[in-house]
């Protein structure tokens, strides 16, 4: 695949004022239920609304692409009846939102291994990511049944199936097409709420320079102002790439920032 987005380990990547991509751990949903004596679910129903004001903010603040883990692959260690829900409330949120997005040329993927899926899930997907193919306000990406140490070993041995002859040779260059985000810019900001300072598998390989954010407010409370703060926080930031703060002084390009 040519024309693939730099590698943060490889080049340099371009630097702005806003974050080109923001990749999102929504946590905290059903920690939000369980303080208002409420049932889990009712923390996810909640966090579907956070989402649709943080795409929304993320729209109008120029931001490119947006990422958010749904589901991770360990998620399905959950509470067979939470699973459920999830797996429901995702299909339902496909029907009644993916209209909007569209209205609002905003482009909608999935990422992530949809083989347990049922039928009727795996088709509401295609369908949603098709409506949406060409449009171009924002990527919203949603990493469904997702890890990151699936995600590089699916590349691998898609990789190695169609190249076997790369087996004892192949680069970083030759196993990038093969990822799920490889066609998008490697996150610049990556938030997880709830209080805990992990990534839990979330986008491993595209994850290496981006700047990590955690807060304490739990999803369902984070909104715009929220999603401001924390950009507020990126913009402060140092992004060297491997180079001293030195060379950075020395070349402080027009129009960019080095937060």
């Amino acid at each position: 695949m040519a024309n693939l987005p730099p590698s943060s380990t490889r080049t340099i990547p371009d630097v702005s004022n806003i974050p080109r991509h923001i990749a999102v751990i929504m946590d905290g949903n059903g920690r939000w239920a369980k303080q208002r004596f409420m049932p889990r679910v009712a923390g996810h129903q909640r966090g579907v609304e956070a989402l649709r004001e943080v795409v929304k903010a993320c729209r109008d603040l120029g931001v490119e692409y947006l990422t958010v883990f749904a589901f991770s692959s360990e998620n399905w260690r959950r509470p067979a009846e939470e699973v459920s829900f999830l797996m429901t409330l995702f299909l339902k949120m496909l029907e009644r939102e993916v209209a909007k997005l569209h209205q609002n040329n905003i482009r909608l993927r999935i990422i992530g291994d949809r083989s347990p899926f049922d039928d009727k899930l795996k088709t509401s997907m295609d369908e949603a990511e098709k409506l949406t193919a060409n449009n171009t306000a924002l990527t919203l990406t949603i990493a469904a049944n997702y890890g990151g140490r699936w995600d590089a070993m699916h590349a691998m041995r898609t990789m190695l199936k169609e190249h076997p002859e790369l087996a004892q040779t192949f680069t970083e260059e030759d196993m990038r097409p093969y990822l799920s985000m490889c066609d998008v810019p490697e996150p610049d900001l990556f938030i997880r709420t709830g209080g805990e300072q992990r990534i839990s598998n979330f986008m491993l390989w595209q994850l290496a320079y981006t700047e990590l954010y955690f807060t304490e407010i739990l999803w369902p409370a984070f909104g715009r102002k929220e999603l401001e703060t924390a950009i507020a926080w990126y913009q402060k930031r140092e992004r060297r790439f491997g180079r001293t703060s030195e060379q950075l002084l020395g070349e402080q390009p027009q129009g960019k920032n080095h937060a």
